[in-house]
């Protein structure tokens, strides 16, 4: 979502809208997460808000203009494999005074058949690490509901159990509910632009309390103005309290406090002090964009509540009727079109009144990739967009100072592709990244040698470095920055800035192609995240042709995998000591790059703690160090020693204890598909190799027998273990190894099988046994159990 010359409010309680006012977003700042399935449109960003386009055929579209007929956009559609692990639930979202680090969008995601990291997820910006254990939610669980086996019921109460479960649930009410919400935009024929949110919110619990504590309003002081001439508490026994403007504070965005080049980045924000449940909050704001970089056009998109927090909405578009727009339109949405006639100054206004019964939510029938409710943009097609954005994202070509830094930097390089790697390096590494989301200072980028200077830079910016560098080397790649399309779904007709959500670069060196995100300061040369590979790209090369979006490559630049060795020692108490080693190439060795590389070194022991959970190794951590996060050209290393006494309780007999070793999480087999429906395919991710090996020192006097081994081979996986027991020495070691990046539905019984191999060979226990000691002061020989005689007086 990014700015359009009106839109940039993505509106506050309007979280469904985007457009120019993208960079002032509302939101109701929560002292706590608000439960996920009670959304407000403050503090929830719906799906829906994203510019999410769908091919025109699924809307009623009208164009306000003739135009000559055009080619149509199409290409091949990917979508990237999910993650099958839930990631971490119940994190504070982001709201909008926290604009977030450039790859806040696309946060390095772990493979999704590893567990012993897939769990371990960051939130934007790093601040707020969160982790996902099945053991803490496990334990959350238990401490909940005490018992999860039912008492059995008499037979006679069956009858009215099958009632209740055939009785409709209760409705629950939401913590807040946003009685009126009224959003009026008004475009000028230069591009200027308006927009005024009216809502009437009745706040019915300390929940809705909290969701609403705090209104924030993100804005670029240099083309917006945020007002907000009316905030008022009308309390339930009575009385009313307005806010007067002194409560209001205007201060720069905290992510550019040490950078001072975007501090007309800002947050406008009042605390709503006395709010109770049972009162009813009233506000109104006025967002106004003034020669935004890209004016005169001007785009919007807007989705329409579906959860029912809202009771009524309104919605108007006034636009001149001397522009020529396009307008896309949900079937289910009807509109009113009133035009002014006769007038110099003619306006065409749309009107919008959802009926009170709103059509359900797509998330629950449709794919959530089918686009906004209204889409509007004044860009005639993507060639018209490219010309008009490229001055922007291209608009510096090489100065004889940035040729001097590019000779200086990849001098101790050999081949041109070294050279390239040197200068990337430069950009992501040396170059610090202010975490601004994409369009955050309107396309309006510093010189290249001005970034250089600073030392810091927005993901817009570190892109343009980076190409320009390029083109300054001799035999250099050709490299432009790349819009990444915030959805896999094709693109509807509609062009907006609003439809992509990253940027990247893309570059073509010897007949090959490069995709690198040069934000991410610690990504390996060619690497972006698995949720951008797959999707499509629009590179701004100087003759890029206006049509061609490119699909950035799904495979990385070298081999995934991933190696984990535990050497553990088990002692005659039960105390368990290990040292555990990880050796990470891939997504997960991205993901724990920036967690380590953000994180002070002091809470490195803290990270390493997290990292033990998710792999189900209880005990206190000891030590922790990991590699150089920059040190990119190698696979990233974590060590970390854990103790944890009472391990086993040689008492009882016989002693069994599981590998240890992270459980290797695989992909559910498909659901049984509806009647009529087709069954799905089983995403397995980029193909990676996985090796863990454990070496557990025994206590004297300790025997062991092992499981058995498995091998089993598929043309889409392989999986192998050995286990084995030498004197007191007990070693295991599990395989497995992904080929393909999917199983086909049609052999959905043969992967099930395969899955079961696997589950059931990690099932398995060690048996230990050991002898007990014997007690002090008895005969070597004698029986621990037998009684010493009594002492003569």
């Amino acid at each position: 979502m990014i700015p359009s010359p009106a839109i940039f409010t993505s509106a506050g309680f309007v979280p469904s809208s985007s457009g120019p006012f993208g960079a002032s977003r509302l939101s109701a700042r929560a002292v706590h997460a608000p439960p996920k399935q009670n959304p407000t449109p403050a503090t929830a960003k719906t799906r829906r808000i994203r510019f999410l386009l769908t091919p025109s055929g699924h809307r009623n579209s009208i164009t306000l203009w003739r135009r000559t007929p055009r080619r149509t956009v199409s290409w091949e559609c990917s979508l990237l494999p999910l993650l099958r692990l839930r990631q971490a639930e119940g994190c504070t979202p982001v709201t909008a005074a926290q604009l977030r680090f450039p790859f806040v969008f696309t946060l390095p995601r772990p493979h999704p058949t590893l567990p012993f990291v897939n769990r371990l997820s960051l939130s934007a910006p790093f601040r707020c690490l969160r982790i996902s254990s099945q053991l803490l939610l496990i334990a959350l669980v238990a401490c909940v509901s005490p018992a999860q086996e039912p008492a059995q019921e008499p037979v006679e109460k069956l009858a009215d159990k099958k009632a209740e479960k055939t009785a409709a649930p209760e409705k629950t009410e939401n913590p807040a509910q946003i009685e009126l919400l009224e959003t009026r935009y008004r475009f000028e024929a230069n591009g200027d632009s308006r927009k005024e949110v009216h809502a009437r919110v009745h706040i019915n619990s300390e929940l809705g309390v909290r969701q609403f504590v705090r209104l924030n309003f993100d804005y670029n002081r240099s083309f917006q103005s945020v007002e907000i001439p009316l905030v008022r508490i009308t309390h339930a026994g009575g009385g009313t309290a307005d806010f007067l403007p002194s409560a209001i504070t205007d201060q720069p965005n905290a992510a550019v406090v040490n950078a001072p080049a975007y501090q007309d980045v800002r947050v406008k924000s009042v605390r709503i002090l006395g709010l109770a449940p049972g009162d009813n909050l009233e506000y109104r704001v006025i967002t106004a964009v003034s020669h935004h970089p890209l004016a005169p056009d001007f785009w919007l998109d807007h989705s329409f509540d579906r959860t029912g927090v809202v009771s009524q909405e309104l919605f108007d578009i006034d636009v001149p009727a001397s522009r020529k727009i396009q307008l896309h339109v949900a079937p289910e949405f009807p509109y009113e079109m009133i035009e002014s006639e006769g007038r110099a100054d003619a306006r065409v206004v749309y009107h919008w009144r959802p009926p009170l019964q709103r059509p359900k939510d797509r998330a629950q029938g449709e794919s959530v990739s089918s686009g906004p409710d209204v889409i509007l943009s004044t860009f005639h097609d993507w060639g018209e967009f490219v010309n008009r954005t490229t001055p922007h994202l291209m608009g510096y070509l090489p100065t004889p100072e940035i040729v001097a830094k590019a000779v200086e930097l990849s001098a101790s390089a050999d081949t041109p592709e070294d050279k390239f790697r040197t200068l990337y390096d430069f950009a992501s590494q040396k170059i610090r990244t202010v975490d601004l989301r994409l369009g955050s200072t309107g396309f309006r980028l510093r010189p290249p040698l001005e970034i250089v200077s600073s030392g810091y830079a927005i993901s817009e910016e570190k892109c343009e470095l980076l190409s320009v560098l390029a083109s300054g080397i001799k035999g250099g790649p050709i490299a432009a920055p790349a819009l990444v399309v915030s959805s896999a779904s094709p693109l509807s007709e509609l062009p907006g800035i609003s439809v992509f959500s990253r940027i990247v670069v893309s570059a073509v060196l010897g007949g090959k192609d490069f995709w690198l995100d040069p934000s991410i300061e610690v990504a390996p040369f060619g690497m972006v995240p698995s949720d951008l590979r797959g999707k499509l790209a629009l590179p701004f090369y100087y003759r890029s042709d206006s049509e061609h979006f490119e699909k950035i490559s799904p495979d990385l630049p070298f081999v995934a995998s991933q190696k984990v060795e535990v050497d553990a020692a088990l002692d005659a108490r039960g105390k368990l000591n290990a040292k555990v080693h990880y050796s990470l190439r891939g997504d997960n060795e991205l993901l724990l790059r920036v967690a380590f590389h953000q994180a002070p070194k002091e809470k490195w022991k803290d990270l390493a703690q997290l990292l033990s959970l998710s792999d189900g190794f209880r005990g206190t951590i000891l030590s922790a160090k990991a590699s150089d996060p920059y040190a990119t050209h190698e696979p990233f290393t974590v060590d970390y020693e854990i103790t944890q006494p009472k391990f086993v309780d040689w008492s009882k007999k016989p002693v069994r204890i599981s590998a240890l070793l992270p459980q290797l999480g695989l992909p559910d087999p498909p659901a049984k598909p509806a009647p009529g429906a087709r069954s799905s395919s089983v995403e397995l991710g980029t193909p990676l190799e996985v090796e863990t090996r454990m070496t557990l020192h025994l206590p004297p006097d300790t025997t062991a027998r092992t499981p058995t081994g498995t091998s089993v081979e598929r043309d889409y996986a392989t999986f192998a273990s050995e286990y084995s027991a030498k004197g007191l020495t007990v070693t295991a070691s599990r395989h497995i190894h992904f080929l393909m990046r999917q199983v086909h539905a049609d052999r959905a019984a043969d992967y099930n099988a395969f899955l079961r191999a696997v589950l059931n060979d990690q099932a398995q226990d060690f048996t230990l046994d050991r002898e007990a000691p014997p007690a002090p002061g008895s005969e070597p020989n004698s029986p621990a159990s037998a009684p010493r005689p009594a002492q003569k007086p």
